[in-house]
C-alpha cells in the first residue's frame, strides 16, 4: 500500500494504482470522459487534469501512477483552470442541440459544462460536421458531430465484447469513429456502447425520440432470458416500458447486459400481445371473459380425467417462467393425479437425476479462472456475459479448451476469445473426444477412466488434459448443446471424473433464466410420468395439454412435429403473454410477462433473485400464478389458498443459494460409448431463445437473427 495526500486528506491505495483510483477510494470526484473503471486507460480526453506537487504542468489523474508521499490537489486554481481549458476545446465543435438530444438530462458533457464551461465561446470559425452512419438496427450513429473522441466505444469492443467493430480514422479535428468498410455493429453486447458513451453520439435506435429521461420512472427487475440473471433497471412512462438499462451488480452482470436483455422490451408493447382470454369455436377465435374461459378449461379437464384418466393430462412449462409459476403448474398437474410435467423441452435424453444441475461455481469466479474446458456450447451467443467473463480471464492468462462442433463455433474467431486447445467434431463424437481427454488424464494420474476411448488420445486430447492438470482455479463447463445431447449423462459422468482428477469444478452453463429453479420445484416427471420427449412424440396418448409460457414448435426438440402431436389432443390450453400456438390451441389465457408480475428467478449459480411488477398488466392479462391458483380452485384442488407470491415461495422450502454438493454427480456406470449417429442437439439461436425475444422487432433485424431460423408466423396472419 502507498499513502498519498489528496486535497489535504491521507489516502492509502494499492501500489500501481492511478490518482483516479485514489480519488474514487476517497470519495473525491474528478471530472472525466474517457476514463471508465472497466476499460483500459486511454488518457485522451484530458478532462481529469489535476495539480500534482512538483509536476511542471497539470497531470491526467487517470494515467498518473501514485507514488509514496505524493501530494495531489484536484480543486486548486491550477487544476480548475486546466479543466476549464479542456472543456473549452471540447465544446469548440460540439453542436448546440441539447434540446433535441436523446442524451439530454443524463449527459456527462452537459453536466460538466455547467461547472467548467464558459458562458460564451471565443471560437467564431465554422464548426465541423460529421455525416451520420448506419450501423444496424440497435445503435444510432446519426449525430456523430457530438462525438468527443473519448474512444470508450472502441475500447469496449476490443476489451469487453472482444470484437473491434468501431475504430477511429483520420487525425485531429477530422477524426471520426466509424465501422470498418461501412459494416454494421453486430456484437451481442453492442448496446453497452450506448451506456458508456458520455455524450449523445451513440444512442438507442429503438428508444430514439420516444421520451426524455426526466419523464421516466425507474424500477429494478431481473432478465428473463439467459441464465445470467442480469439485474435491470426498467424505465417506465405512462404504464409503458420505454427503455431497459443495466443495474450494476458485480457478482452477476457487473455493469453490462446483453442486447436481448436491453431491447426485448419492444415485444411487450407489440401488436401480438394477448390482452383478452380467447376460445376457439368452429375454427374461429372469440374473445371471452375470464370466468367463461377458466370454467371451460376446468370443466374440460374434469371431463377428460373422468373419461381417459389423469395420465391423459400433460403440462409443458417454459424454464423462462418464474419460480412461483413453475411451482403452481407442478402442484396443479400432480393434484390432478398426473406426473406428466416437464420443462426440458429441447432435451434428447431424460435420465433420472438427483440434486440440481447448475454452474458448479459462482459467476464472478469465471473471471478468475486459470483453466477452463467448455463442452458443447456456442458460448458467445448462448451466454454473452459468461463469455465476457471468460474473455477477461483469458486476457489475464487463462487457457481455454473447447470440445464442440463446427456449427457451434463457425470459425476460430467466432467466440472472440483466444482458444488454446480445441477439438472440433460433430456431436456424435463428443463422448469419444471427452473420453480421450479422460484417458490422457488417467494415464498421467495412474487412474482408470470411466470409459475407454476407441482410439488412443490424439495430440488435441493430450493438450487439453495437460492444460487441466496445471493451474489452480479450473472449471469444466457443459453448454446448452451438452445438456440437450442424446448422451448428456455420459458427458456429465466423464466431466465429473475429469473434475475429480484435476480439481476442477463441474457444472452446466444452463439455458434459461430459471432452468435451475425448474429443477428446484420439481417441474419434471418424478413418479413414472411422461417426459417432454414422450409427450411430444406420436402416440403419447395425451388428451389435454397445458402450455405455460411456451411454444413447442419453437421451444422443443420436436419442432414442427409438435403441432401435429399436440393438435391431436381434445383440449389444448395456452397460457402466454402473446397470441401463440394459435394453430392447435383451444383456449388462450393472457398472462403477464416479467415486467407485469412479481416473481423469482434462480440463475445458473443458484442465486435466488426476486423482482416486482414494474407496470400494470395490459388489458385483461393476469399474473400466471394467479391464473393457476384460480384454475386449481375451480377444479376443487386442495392447497391453493395463496394470497401472494411469497406464500407460494414458502411451499418450495429452502430458498437459499444452491449448495456446492447439489450438482448431479452421475456415476461412471452411466457413461456409454457413442454408438451410431447421434442427432445434433437442438439449441436455440440467440434471438430465438424465448417468446419475448422472438417478437422484438429490432432484435429480429440484427445479423444474428437473419442468420438464424425464421421467426414464428405473425399472430395476425394466423388469426386471419
Amino acid at each position: 500500500m502507498i499513502e498519498i495526500e489528496l486535497d489535504g486528506k491521507k489516502v492509502e491505495v494499492t501500489e500501481g494504482s492511478m490518482v483516479m483510483h485514489a480519488a474514487d477510494k476517497a470519495g473525491t470526484y474528478i471530472p472525466h470522459f474517457c476514463y471508465h473503471k472497466k476499460l483500459s486507460i486511454a488518457a485522451n480526453c484530458r478532462m481529469c487534469l489535476v495539480d500534482v506537487e512538483k509536476a511542471p504542468k497539470p497531470m491526467p489523474a487517470c494515467a498518473t501512477p501514485v507514488t509514496q508521499g505524493m501530494i495531489v490537489r484536484t480543486k486548486s486554481e491550477k487544476a480548475i483552470k486546466a479543466q476549464q481549458s479542456v472543456m473549452e476545446f471540447l465544446l469548440i465543435n460540439h453542436p448546440l442541440d441539447c434540446p433535441i438530444c436523446d442524451q439530454g438530462g443524463e449527459c456527462q458533457l452537459q453536466d460538466l459544462a455547467v461547472g467548467y464551461g464558459g458562458s460564451s465561446s471565443r471560437y467564431e470559425e465554422e464548426k465541423r460536421v460529421v455525416f451520420h452512419k448506419d450501423v444496424g438496427p440497435l445503435i444510432s450513429m446519426e449525430e456523430m458531430s457530438r462525438c468527443i473522441h473519448c474512444t470508450r466505444c472502441v475500447r469496449f469492443g476490443q476489451e469487453v465484447a472482444g470484437v473491434m467493430e468501431l475504430g477511429m480514422t483520420q487525425r485531429g479535428e477530422h477524426s471520426e469513429i466509424e465501422t470498418f468498410l461501412g459494416d454494421s455493429v453486430d456484437s451481442e453486447l453492442s448496446g453497452n456502447m450506448i451506456d458508456i458513451c458520455p455524450v449523445g453520439a451513440l444512442t438507442s435506435k429503438p428508444f430514439r425520440y420516444s421520451a426524455r429521461t426526466w419523464e421516466l420512472s425507474r424500477r429494478k427487475s431481473v432478465s428473463p432470458h439467459d441464465s445470467t440473471g442480469s439485474n435491470l433497471i426498467v424505465q417506465v412512462k405512462n404504464n409503458r416500458v420505454m427503455r431497459v438499462v443495466p443495474l450494476e451488480n458485480e457478482e452477476v452482470n457487473e455493469c453490462w447486459i446483453a442486447d436481448r436483455d436491453r431491447f426485448s422490451y419492444e415485444a411487450l408493447n407489440g401488436p401480438e400481445r394477448l390482452t383478452q382470454p380467447m376460445l376457439k369455436q368452429g375454427g374461429q377465435w372469440h374473445q371471452v371473459d375470464w370466468q367463461t374461459a377458466l370454467e371451460y378449461v376446468a370443466n374440460g379437464l374434469k371431463q377428460i380425467k373422468a373419461d381417459h384418466g389423469a395420465q391423459s393430462i400433460g403440462t409443458l412449462v417454459s424454464p423462462h417462467s418464474t419460480l412461483e409459476e413453475l411451482q403452481l403448474a407442478a402442484m396443479l398437474t400432480r393434484e390432478l393425479g398426473s406426473d406428466n410435467i416437464d420443462y426440458r423441452l429441447r432435451n434428447a435424453e431424460f435420465t433420472a437425476f438427483e440434486g440440481v444441475r447448475w454452474l458448479g461455481t459462482s459467476i464472478a469466479s469465471l473471471t478468475q479462472l486459470q483453466r477452463a474446458l467448455v463442452v458443447g456450447s456456442n458460448l458467445r451467443k448462448d451466454h454473452p456475459l459468461f463469455a465476457q467473463r471468460i474473455r477477461q480471464a483469458v486476457r489475464k492468462g487463462a487457457a481455454l479448451s473447447v470440445i464442440t462442433s463446427a456449427g457451434l463455433m463457425a470459425d476460430r474467431d467466432a467466440w472472440a476469445i483466444t482458444v488454446a486447445q480445441s477439438t472440433i467434431v460433430e456431436a456424435d463424437q463428443w463422448v469419444e473426444a471427452l473420453a480421450a481427454v479422460a484417458a490422457a488424464i488417467g494415464k498421467t494420474n495412474g487412474a482408470t477412466a470411466p470409459l475407454a476411448p476407441q482410439n488412443e488420445p490424439d495430440a488435441a486430447a493430450q493438450a487439453i488434459a495437460t492444460s487441466l492438470l496445471n493451474g489452480e482455479r479450473k472449471a469444466i463447463l457443459l453448454g446448452n448443446a451438452a445438456a440437450h445431447h442424446a448422451q448428456a449423462s455420459s458427458l456429465l459422468a466423464l466431466a465429473n471424473w475429469i473434475g475429480a482428477q484435476t480439481g476442477a469444478t463441474v457444472g452446466y452453463l444452463t439455458e434459461a433464466a430459471n432452468t435451475v429453479g425448474a429443477q428446484l420445484v420439481g417441474a419434471f416427471p418424478k413418479n413414472g410420468g411422461l417426459d417432454a420427449g414422450r409427450m411430444l412424440a406420436a402416440g403419447s396418448g395425451l388428451k389435454a395439454v397445458l402450455l405455460l409460457n411456451t411454444e413447442p414448435v419453437f421451444d422443443s426438440a420436436a419442432g414442427a412435429a409438435a403441432a401435429d402431436v399436440i393438435g391431436n389432443a381434445q383440449m389444448v390450453v395456452t397460457l402466454s403473454p402473446f397470441k401463440a400456438n394459435l394453430e392447435f390451441s383451444d383456449v388462450l389465457l393472457p398472462i403477464a410477462p416479467f415486467t407485469e408480475t412479481p416473481g423469482t428467478f434462480v440463475n445458473a449459480e443458484g442465486r435466488v433473485q426476486g423482482f416486482h411488477a414494474v407496470v400494470k398488466p395490459q388489458g385483461e392479462a393476469r399474473p400466471a400464478w394467479k391464473v393457476l391458483r384460480v384454475l386449481a380452485n375451480l377444479l376443487g384442488l386442495p392447497g391453493f389458498a395463496f394470497e401472494s407470491t411469497a406464500d407460494v415461495l414458502r411451499t418450495i422450502g429452502d430458498n437459499g443459494s444452491v449448495p456446492a454438493h447439489a450438482l448431479n454427480n452421475a456415476t461412471a456406470a452411466n457413461a456409454v460409448a457413442s454408438s451410431g449417429a447421434v442427432a445434433a442437439p437442438v439449441v436455440a439461436s440467440i434471438y430465438q431463445l424465448d417468446s419475448i425475444v422472438r417478437r422484438a422487432p429490432s432484435l429480429q433485424l440484427t445479423a444474428d437473427a437473419r442468420n438464424a431460423s425464421a421467426a414464428p408466423a405473425r399472430a395476425e396472419e394466423a388469426l386471419a
